[in-house]
């Protein structure tokens, strides 16, 4: 679950980050009252779950609070496209609205799980800005790691090891290390799995702070964590993801025309694959999981057909703890209530998988059985290509 800079900020403040001081706003007299109050000269800020914002025109320095008004109304009912959105971009919905900061130098940190490692890593950089992804891949020395043990925590060492790399005097590694000491006590106490800080920036005063606020937190944690959980905006999630998670329904969209529905991550993963090697493009990631009932495979199914781009679609199901003829009995159900006009190919294998595949055979609807997957691949990318 991600959240929003202002609300990244605030929880940094919290644990003795500094970050300049903001005022969020949700309409453009708002923002003019937020720089009055600021003095003036501010930063407007889009609030959207994405980076590159800045490159993008999320992010604009303006003089007076008559500008920020300006600036908000642009920026206020709009969807930001940035490298990290997509086409359709994010909606904004509010404004940060910050004192500019006297920066001298533009500096990285992050922290996430590495799941190889088994450990949470810190990375640092002294090439920090609008440019991170292109140090990462073109001049990866720049980027330094450290690897926390979780017996151990984070040592004081390996904070002064990553200040140091950056070039950071005396007095602003002790400053760095504290906010190192803050972001993990804020991935070991609030369950993040992911924060960085872009640009962590040095002032001409000599002061290191937080500029930028990105945090991730892990969603199977959220149980204990609710104050995290009721910052979650879910204008800034896909709709279909969003329904999905309401039905325990795993599901990620994507941008081909062929729909699936499979039981089983692995199962849908190996699904997409062979759909493509076939010459087709799955629409989505979707596991209904092994308790499958009719009543999510038919929501399941209008996820599917919510999307205008789907031109076919795969059933795709092993029967272990789900019997296959009720999951054909929701693929009936399915087809019937959403006045399905698409193909449907399916591929029912396992427990009752004989009397699944005579219910689809004899419904009278457009379905197709198919008694392997490599036969159900061609046979809908066919159907999604008009044949």
């Amino acid at each position: 679950m991600n959240l929003h800079e202002y609300q990244g900020k605030e929880i940094f403040a919290r644990y003795g980050i500094p970050v300049p001081e903001g005022i969020l706003a949700k309409s453009p007299e708002a923002a003019r009252a937020a720089a009055k109050a600021l003095g003036g000269r501010v930063v407007v800020k889009a609030q959207v779950h994405a980076g590159g914002r800045g490159k993008a025109g999320g992010v604009k320095l303006v003089n007076d609070a008559d500008a920020a008004e300006e600036a908000a109304k642009k920026m206020l009912g709009t969807c930001l496209v940035t490298k990290q959105t997509g086409a359709d971009g994010q909606p904004v919905n509010s404004v940060w609205v910050e004192k500019p900061s006297n920066i001298e130098r533009e500096l990285y940190v992050s922290g996430l799980v590495d799941r190889s490692k088994e450990r949470f890593v810190f990375m640092a950089s002294a090439a920090g800005g609008m440019d991170i992804e292109e140090v990462a891949a073109h001049t990866p020395g720049k980027i330094k790691h450290v690897t926390i043990h979780p017996a151990a925590g984070l040592q004081g060492h390996q904070a002064r090891q990553l200040g140091f790399f950056m070039g950071l005097t005396k007095e602003q590694v002790d400053q760095f290390s504290r906010i190192l000491f803050g972001l993990y006590r804020i991935v070991t106490e609030l369950d993040a799995s992911l924060i960085e800080i872009n640009p962590l920036i040095v002032t001409k005063e000599g002061a290191v702070m937080a500029l930028d606020a990105k945090l991730n937190f892990d969603e199977n944690a959220l149980f204990r964590q609710r104050a995290i959980g009721e910052l979650r905006d879910p204008s800034q999630e896909d709709e279909r993801e969003r329904k999905a998670k309401e039905h325990d329904l795993n599901y990620v969209t994507l941008d081909g025309d062929i729909g699936c529905m499979v039981n089983g991550a692995g199962l849908a993963m190996a699904t997409m694959d062979i759909i493509k090697l076939h010459g087709g493009r799955p629409a989505n990631f979707l596991d209904v999981g092994g308790g499958a009932t009719k009543e999510r495979v038919t929501e399941a199914f209008k996820l599917i057909t919510s999307s205008k781009d789907v031109k076919a679609i795969l059933v795709n199901i092993f029967g272990g703890i789900v019997r296959c003829d009720l999951i054909a009995e929701g693929i009936i159900a399915a087809v019937k209530e959403v006045g399905l006009k698409i193909p449907v190919v399916a591929r029912l294998q396992g427990t009752n998988m004989e009397q699944g595949r005579d219910l689809l055979k004899n419904s009278g609807l457009k379905t197709v059985p198919a008694a392997d997957l490599t036969e159900a691949a061609k046979a809908v990318v066919a159907a999604a290509k008009g044949g």
